[in-house]
């Protein structure tokens, strides 16, 4: 029986640092800024590549998240973590990419594009396949459910702040993690029945 793992949560610096470095970041601390970056980068780019982002521009876009977020960062009081301000701030970057590249459409020069994507894919890392599999079952979620799966099964987010982040009450989250759940379940049972 093969399953994709569900990768948990990656070890993180704790919440209180995370949101002291940002406050820190806002009285001008560049040491600080450093240590937000740094240990927040890996969680937007995740983020907003789960919320369909190309890989491409996933990096971009990430990149816009923590301009936004540093020059607004005087703004930052502490109310929430650091890390579910940032998310938020991401959320707004994805949507603001997604109506960008729709109003524009992008051209392609190379004669033929999917050969040339397919070849700067990066193939031998470990557990490629796995991840391949889950990012493709992970697609086939309603974009709700994608969401509140990631924020909370692959970020390590608290319901509380997920439903911070996406706007929406707490039971709304844990409802659409559930159902997602669920759906991914089934799948990879039809999938090892096959």
């Amino acid at each position: 029986m093969s399953t994709v793992a569900l990768l948990p949560p990656r070890k993180q610096p704790k919440e209180e640092s995370i949101t002291a470095w940002a406050l820190a970041a806002r009285g001008g601390d560049a040491e600080a800024v450093e240590h937000f970056v740094r240990a927040l980068h890996p969680d937007v780019r995740r983020y907003v590549t789960f919320l369909g982002a190309d890989p491409q521009s996933a990096e971009d876009l990430a990149q816009d998240t923590f301009l936004r977020a540093l020059s607004s960062l005087h703004r930052f009081e502490g109310r929430s973590s650091a890390r579910t301000w940032l998310l938020t701030i991401a959320r707004r970057a994805v949507i603001d990419g997604i109506r960008h590249n729709s109003a524009r459409p992008r051209l392609s020069d190379a004669a033929d594009w999917e050969a040339a994507v397919e070849r700067n894919q990066p193939r031998d890392l470990p557990g490629f396949d796995d991840g391949v599999v889950l990012a493709e079952l992970l697609d086939a979620l309603p974009d709700d459910r994608r969401e509140a799966f990631v924020l909370t099964q692959m970020l390590g987010l608290p319901y509380a702040e997920a439903a911070l982040v996406t706007g929406c009450p707490i039971g709304t989250v844990r409802s659409r993690v559930a159902r997602a759940r669920v759906s991914l379940v089934q799948w990879l049972g039809e999938a090892d029945d096959t």
